[in-house]
């Protein structure tokens, strides 16, 4: 399995409802730096899993609608506890409709799963991974 990885960061300000996040459930910061990495089982024809250059200008614009935003106050985040878990999936899905929307070029519709990594320091990070269906 071949795989390709583009690295980015966000700043994000959040609180969490429940007892189990102690301190954090006051307004905080958090920095995050991104992986995601995509697979392919075979090159395409031009022998990338995706064209590198397109994979980071995709994730920074992905990023840039996050990036220095209070999630609290985001509505589609209502109800919710953007925890690091929630975010990786939030930005596969991201990712996803970037690539269905042929924004990593044609060839990307052949990735076999896209993974996305959240670093929260040098010793916690979170991740999710799944074929790049768009969710329904």
């Amino acid at each position: 399995m071949y795989s390709l990885n583009v690295r980015d960061h966000f700043m994000i300000a959040h609180s969490f409802r429940g007892e189990t996040f102690g301190p954090a459930q006051n307004l905080h910061g958090a920095t995050y730096v991104v992986d995601v990495t995509f697979r392919r089982a075979e090159l395409d024809a031009d022998g990338l899993v995706v064209d590198i250059g397109r994979a980071g200008e995709v994730l920074r614009a992905v990023l840039a609608d996050l990036d220095y935003q209070n999630l609290d106050e985001r509505p589609e985040f209502a109800g919710r506890n953007t925890t690091t878990e929630f975010l990786a999936r939030e930005l596969h899905q991201r990712m996803v409709r970037a690539i269905d929307a042929g924004d990593l070029g044609d060839s990307a519709r052949s990735l076999e799963a896209v993974c996305v990594t959240l670093h929260e320091s040098h010793v916690a990070w979170a991740s999710f991974e799944a074929p790049p269906v768009p969710a329904t």
